[in-house]
């Protein structure tokens, strides 16, 4: 069953009824539903009184983000810590992992700098050495990656989902399983994959798969999560160290009874306090993407990326980044035309809102999006139609 997303759009999206704006940008910023700013508002404006939030309030809030959170991932909600960007699930993988001078951590040579710095950092700090493999073009070169998971002292591997720039999809169950076999740590920024595309982390042999909420899953700045294995959350100590990340710290009565036992699940490696109404938020737009259905939702995106593939495969002047095979794209389609500057000036000029990223045009249309929207876009990157609205905004 598919959704109806012209409802969708009038309860959650109202401002898509004037037609002034295509927002195809959901790669940098998805835009908050209806329902999710009514959330913040809502939890927000309690706290102008706060005797009037518990402690089930706040806490039961986000208890309900990891119970969410597991449903989309596949795993407990045991093995869920909550965090406020993908940038610090990825330092929880470098930082708490036991590596050692000497150590490899292996990773593509056009990665989000979220996915790199963390790295270079341990590098400078620690003697462990990141290496990156060269991509195959603007691509991700998976043979490659592959090959250099059998070199000496290769502990981990750490890779996007989805790169931001060219929208090539990984393997995931084919560099998990290469990991796995050999004892390597599978690392995954997943910012641009989750909510565009669905995954299943424990079949995928991940270890640590970190996500913000602010783009695919809709949801507020402030808002995301990392995943970690069973083994690891019960093996690894916490870095840096919260004041709920003990197991004394249940008890708010005695709180200067100080234990260091941690918490047997993932919340050791939450620092409290988090923005609690944003995670109101955040749980809303889950919610709302639970009801269309994730694999609707896959399925949806799909099909409007698809139009943009065909799209740039018919025209021999335009170059099409991402992939042409579904298996390897998710919701971000990237394109270069001639002179790809001029043309996305051209389409902000029209209110066709996207991303201008490596010298391409990015294209990343989400569920509310109509295959109108797309065709609008073309239309104007194609030169065909110049103008539809003032203007608003720039990618």
């Amino acid at each position: 069953m598919t959704y109806d997303v012209e409802q969708l759009r009038a309860r959650e999206f109202p401002w898509t009824a004037a037609g002034d704006i295509v927002y195809l940008n959901n790669a940098s910023t998805g835009p908050l539903p209806a329902a999710t700013v009514r959330a913040v508002g809502d939890f927000t404006a309690a706290r102008s009184e706060p005797w009037t939030i518990s402690e089930e309030m706040q806490f039961g809030t986000l208890a309900e983000t990891r119970q969410r959170l597991a449903r989309f991932v596949g795993a407990p909600a045991s093995q869920i810590a909550l965090m406020v960007n993908t940038s610090y699930g990825i330092n929880i993988a470098a930082r708490c992992l036991p590596f050692e001078q000497g150590d490899i951590v292996i990773t593509s040579d056009r990665e989000f700098p979220a996915n790199i710095y963390p790295w270079m950092a341990l590098e400078a700090a620690r003697g462990v050495h990141l290496v990156r493999i060269p991509s195959a073009g603007a691509l991700p070169d998976e043979d490659a990656l592959l090959a250099a998971l059998d070199r000496p002292r290769v502990k981990a591997l750490t890779l996007s989902w989805v790169s931001f720039s060219s929208g090539y999809r990984v393997n995931l169950e084919r560099l998990g399983a290469a990991c796995r076999e050999r004892g390597i740590w599978f690392i995954v920024d997943a910012i641009q994959g989750l909510g565009a595309a669905t995954v299943d982390v424990v079949r995928c042999n991940i270890d640590v798969f970190a996500c913000g909420g602010q783009k695919w899953l809709l949801s507020p700045w402030g808002s995301g999560f990392v995943y970690l294995r069973d083994e690891l959350v019960q093996r690894l100590d916490p870095a840096p160290v919260g004041w709920m990340s003990v197991k004394a710290s249940e008890d708010f009565t005695r709180l200067v009874d100080y234990d260091l036992t941690w918490r047997e699940d993932a919340r050791r490696f939450e620092v409290i306090t988090l923005p609690f109404q944003e995670f109101a938020g955040f749980n809303t737009s889950l919610a709302l993407l639970e009801s269309l259905g994730l694999k609707e939702v896959e399925s949806h995106i799909a099909t409007l990326a698809n139009r943009i593939v065909d799209w740039a495969t018919e025209h021999r002047e335009i170059e099409l980044v991402t992939p042409g095979d579904a298996a390897k794209r998710a919701g971000i389609v990237s394109v270069r035309p001639a002179d790809a500057a001029s043309a996305s000036s051209r389409m902000t000029e029209a209110g066709i809102i996207h991303s201008f990223r490596e010298g391409a045009i990015r294209l990343s249309p989400h569920c509310y999006n109509t295959m109108e929207d797309v065709d609008r876009a073309l239309e104007v990157l194609s030169g065909e139609r110049t103008h539809v609205s003032t203007g608003r905004g720039h990618a």
